[in-house]
C-alpha cells in the first residue's frame, strides 16, 4: 500500500516518533541528504536499515542525536580538539567517530567499540530525535546510488523498504556530512563532505591541532641504518 502522507509538521513528527518506537524504519530529512533512520538501540530495526540499504555489518550506521549532550552518554575518552570541532560545527555536517559507551545496550554491526556521532542542522530531525532519543541513521539511498535530497527520490529508492517518509522538501545542503576519527591524540578525516580539511583546521590549528585526510597522515622518520629497500607500511586500516 501506499505510504502514509502528513499535510502537518506536527502530525508528521508525532507520526514518525510512533513508527520508531514500533521499531519501524522512517526517512526523515536532514541538512545534508534524507536519511533513513531507526532507534539504535532497537537490534531488529538497525538491521532492517542495512537490509534496506542492501549494507552488511561491516558497515554500521552512524547515530544522530539532537543535542550536544548526549554526546558524553554514547561516547568516552572524548579528546579536547573533537569538542573544539563539535562546539565550532554542531548542529552540522560533521560526524565525530569515538569510543562508544562500553555499558550501552545496541548493536549497530561490526563498530570495533566505536560510533559515529551527528547532531543534525535541520528542525524537523531535531524535534524527531528530541522524541525518540538517538537515531541510527544513514543515507536515504541503495548502497552504491546517490543520496536521497528530497522525498521523491528517497520513496523510488526505499518506498518498499521503510513505514512512513517525512517530506521536508529538498534538502538544504546536499553534500554528505564530513567524517573524522577522534579515537586518538590527532584526527583523521575519514570522509571530505560538506567540511573541507581547511574548515576542520582553520579551528583546531589555534589550539595546536590539526587533523589530516586519512591516507596522508606524515611519512616516518628516515632511519639511521641503511635502507632494507622495504617500504614502510602506510596502511590506515579498513
Amino acid at each position: 500500500c501506499a505510504l502514509p502522507i502528513y499535510e502537518e509538521r506536527e502530525e508528521a513528527i508525532q507520526a514518525a516518533s510512533l513508527v520508531i518506537q514500533r521499531g519501524g524504519l522512517i526517512v526523515l530529512p536532514t541538512d545534508t541528504v534524507y536519511g533513513i533512520g531507526a532507534d539504535a538501540f532497537d537490534h531488529d530495526a538497525v538491521r532492517a536499515l542495512l537490509a534496506a540499504k542492501g549494507r552488511g555489518r561491516e558497515m554500521p550506521p552512524p547515530v544522530l542525536v539532537s543535542a550536544t549532550s548526549t554526546l558524553d552518554a554514547l561516547a568516552i575518552r572524548i579528546p579536547a580538539y573533537a569538542r573544539a570541532l563539535v562546539e565550532e560545527f554542531w548542529p552540522g555536517p560533521l560526524t565525530i567517530v569515538c569510543h562508544q559507551q562500553p555499558s550501552l545496550q545496541w548493536d549497530l554491526g561490526d563498530t570495533r567499540g566505536t560510533v559515529a556521532v551527528r547532531m543534525p542542522d535541520h528542525e524537523i530531525a531535531r524535534e524527531i530525535l528530541e522524541r525518540t532519543g538517538p537515531l541510527a541513521v544513514s543515507s536515504a539511498n541503495k548502497t552504491g546510488m546517490p543520496a536521497a535530497t528530497d522525498a521523491d527520490q528517497a520513496e523510488d529508492m526505499l518506498g518498499e523498504d521503510v513505514d512512513l517518509i517525512v517530506d521536508g522538501g529538498v534538502a538544504p545542503g546536499g553534500e554528505a556530512s564530513t567524517i573524522v576519527d577522534v579515537t586518538g591524540p590527532q584526527g583523521r578525516v575519514l570522509r571530505l563532505g560538506a567540511l573541507s580539511l581547511e574548515d576542520l583546521n582553520a579551528v583546531l590549528e589555534p589550539l595546536g591541532a590539526t587533523v589530516t585526510l586519512e591516507g596522508d597522515e606524515p611519512a616516518p622518520e628516515p632511519a639511521t641504518e641503511p635502507s632494507t629497500g622495504t617500504a614502510p607500511n602506510t596502511a590506515t586500516g579498513d
